[in-house]
This record gives C-alpha cells, structure tokens and sequence, in this order.
C-alpha cells in the first residue's frame, strides 16, 4: 500500500467525532514508560493516529515528535495536544517517507503498528535502531497470532501479527530487555475492546 492509498484508508477510519482507539494511553506504554524513560527524553512515535500515546507522552515531560499517514488523524492529534496544553511536533508522514534522522532519539515508540507487512516492518525495526541513540529504548506492542480468534481489533492477516520468535529474529542487533505474551483485556476506544492476544516488547540499542 503506496502512501496516498495509506492515507486513504486511515483517514476513512478516523474520519470521525469519536477516537477510535480512545484517549487513554496503551497501558503497557505507560507501565514500561515509568520504568525506561525520563524527563526530557525525546521520543518518536510510529504511526501516532489520534495522538492518544504521543499526548500522554508530552504530558509526562517529554519532547515527542509523531507521524501519522492520516492527516485526518493527525488535525485530531494537534487539537488534542493542544487540548490538553502540550506541545507535540506531528508529521503527515508514513513509516517509509519519514526522514528516519539517525542517533536522534531516547525511545521510539511502535504501538499496534501491524498496518507493516513483513518487509515493511523489517524495515521499520531497522530504521528504528538507526534513529535511536545508543543505549535509546524500543517500547512495542502488538497483537500475536491468537488473536485471530478473539477478534477484537487489529489486523485479520497472520502475517501481520507478531510471535516471540519473529521479534527477537528483528532485533537482534538490540538488547532485548523484555518480551512476553500474554492475554488481557482491551478498553482503547471501538477498534480495542475485549480480551486480546498480545505481545509486549523492551529493547535497547547497544552502546
């Protein structure tokens, strides 16, 4: 999927009143945020839509820059950072158009990124370890291959979700510092609801 025909199909799901993943944080987010990060890291996040992770992260003392191939999404994110009195820097961009500027960040952040089929996203884990500053942290998140049967959000396409073993085959050049699955329950506005299938992932970019 070009970018044109990305933006397409992102703004057709966000083209409306509500936030369709809500504006909470991803938990897992937050929990790893609290263990990893500090006060005025400066974060990049993939793919930010409605900017509910990129906000929170501002809030917590962060200089957070974001893209979002949906310039929809992003009109939304930018009213709601300014809603909620930070300042966010967001980029009508995709995972492949972004400058990707090397060495630059403290954390990247990839939450529910599975829009990358797998050479998409072996780019994106790759991009990701040149943007990162040594010893930079890679929080993600996604959904594994049993959430097929929850059906609960996310992609319908298996080679779109994430296994232990797929992960740590990207990222071996990192330090991994915590991958697990695990089954919670989602509440992260219509498209997340329900018991889901997921995996979560710390790494760090060697020194």
């Amino acid at each position: 999927m070009g970018f044109a025909d990305a933006t397409q199909f992102w703004n057709e799901r966000f083209d409306k009143k509500e936030f369709i993943f809500g504006k909470e944080p991803n938990e897992y987010l937050v929990e790893k945020t609290h263990q990893y990060l500090k006060l005025n890291d400066k974060v990049l996040c993939i793919a930010d839509g409605e900017g509910r992770n990129g906000v929170w992260l501002a809030k917590q003392g962060m200089q957070v820059v974001g893209f979002d191939a949906s310039d929809i999404a992003l009109a939304k994110a930018n009213q709601f950072a300014k809603d909620n009195q930070v300042a966010v820097e967001y980029l009508f961009s995709d995972t492949d158009s972004y400058a990707w500027p090397a060495n630059t960040y403290d954390a990247v952040i990839g939450i529910f990124i599975q829009f990358a089929d797998p050479a998409m996203r072996e780019r994106i884990f790759q991009q990701t370890y040149q943007s990162l500053k040594p010893g930079g942290i890679f929080i993600l998140q996604g959904y594994t291959p049993k959430q097929l049967e929850y059906k609960t959000g996310g992609p319908s396409l298996i080679e779109h979700l994430y296994t232990e073993e797929l992960i740590r085959d990207l990222t071996k050049d990192f330090k991994i510092l915590e991958l697990r699955s695990y089954e919670q329950e989602l509440c992260e506005g219509p498209r997340h609801t329900g018991m889901s299938a997921l995996l979560g992932m710390v790494a760090q970019k060697r020194l």
